[in-house]
């Protein structure tokens, strides 16, 4: 997916910097949620970082901005930065974007 775009999270590495230190200590690198705003702008006509959810493993509360994107897979996984869970996974197929949201027990969207 193209156009990645997005603003420094509070605390966290600003979108296109990248962090290490995957889940199960595997030292992947990473990107901040704040990179999934060009991808999810494709579905979304809302800025869809600042969105809070509840990570279904955890408990935590956090900004899809705050978590951690992984992109060197088949598809890109978002990471609840508390517990490293899986909250969400986008891909492309072929004219469509399949959105895996499972790991979040709620998503609230802010609309303005």
């Amino acid at each position: 997916m193209n156009g990645w775009t997005g603003r420094p999270a509070p605390g966290g590495p600003g979108a296109g910097e990248r962090g290490t230190g995957g889940p199960d200590g595997l030292g992947e690198d990473y990107l901040d949620g704040n990179a999934l705003a060009g991808p999810l702008s494709e579905v979304f006509l809302i800025d869809m970082t600042s969105a809070r959810g509840r990570c279904d493993s955890c408990g935590a509360v956090s900004a899809i901005a705050e978590a951690r994107l992984y992109v060197n897979a088949p598809a890109m996984v978002l990471r609840c930065p508390s517990c490293s869970g899986v909250l969400l996974r986008v891909r492309r197929d072929g004219g469509q974007a399949v959105l895996d949201l499972r790991g979040f027990s709620y998503l609230t969207i802010d609309l303005g």
